[in-house]
């Protein structure tokens, strides 16, 4: 397997991270095979605060380096964001004019090679069951801008340590991680068109729909209600009952 660089900052980060996970985590993980070579989007569900250290020890031991979009206000920041500059994390530029011109470090990350990981949804699922929800753009637009593979990471497990807005947590005993590396979604199609809102919503529910199916495979069963639009979200308001199975929310 051909490991890629590592900043100095992302290895510390590892160091002392990985052995605490392999501590607290059981791992399920299938489909490394259909990880490319080369730069491209890895475009995960978001189903827990957790997720994205649960998601880096995944491609960590894939030799990817973990780079996740992150405002730009927050690489301004005197220790934290020295700390994100220097593991390389990709800034997102939210005062910029338009979707795609805040996307430029990311498509400029991903035309020099590496694997950024963009979550399709933007948020932690607000789904009473923890299905997908529908996505916005910014995974698809930097595929599209890029022309490199878009490749849907599903995950299930992290929810049983941390809910989804929930304050407590459950490590033990523990949960096992599982993790299906989907096939590139086929963008082929679409590539060379307008981007306009009407191809975005079609490749993207190309990509929520293989997440929900990959996630379907994992449980053993399908969602039971429809997909609901991120872009009618609002705050969430946690109601999770600690000790019982009663685990929702209210918005």
């Amino acid at each position: 397997m051909h490991r890629r660089h590592f900043p100095k900052t992302l290895r510390v980060i590892v160091l002392f991270l990985r052995p605490i996970l392999m501590l607290v985590t059981k791992r399920d993980w299938q489909g490394q095979e259909n990880l490319p070579a080369g730069g491209w989007v890895l475009a995960p569900n978001h189903i827990s605060h957790l997720d994205p250290f649960l998601i880096s020890h995944f491609m960590v031991d894939q030799g990817i380096p973990p780079r996740f979009l992150a405002k730009d206000t927050l690489m301004s920041l005197p220790l934290g964001g020295r700390i994100l500059r220097n593991a390389e994390q990709i800034p997102v530029y939210r005062s910029s004019a338009g979707a795609a011109e805040s996307l430029r470090a990311a498509v400029a990350a991903v035309e020099a090679g590496n694997v950024v990981t963009i979550y399709p949804e933007g948020t932690i699922t607000r789904d009473p069951a923890a299905w997908p929800m529908t996505g916005r753009t910014g995974a698809v637009r930097v595929a599209l801008a890029t022309g490199c593979p878009l490749v849907p990471v599903m995950q299930w497990g992290p929810q049983e340590i941390l809910w989804p807005y929930a304050k407590r947590v459950h490590l033990f005993p523990r949960k096992t991680i599982h993790v299906r590396v989907g096939r590139p979604v086929d963008l082929s199609d679409l590539q060379g068109k307008p981007v306009t809102e009407e191809l975005l919503s079609t490749a993207t529910t190309r990509l929520m729909d293989a997440l929900t199916a990959m996630m379907a495979e994992v449980r053993g069963e399908l969602p039971s209600t429809p997909r609901i639009d991120v872009h009618t979200l609002s705050k969430p308001r946690s109601n999770y009952l600690p000790g019982t199975n009663d685990k929702r929310w209210d918005s």
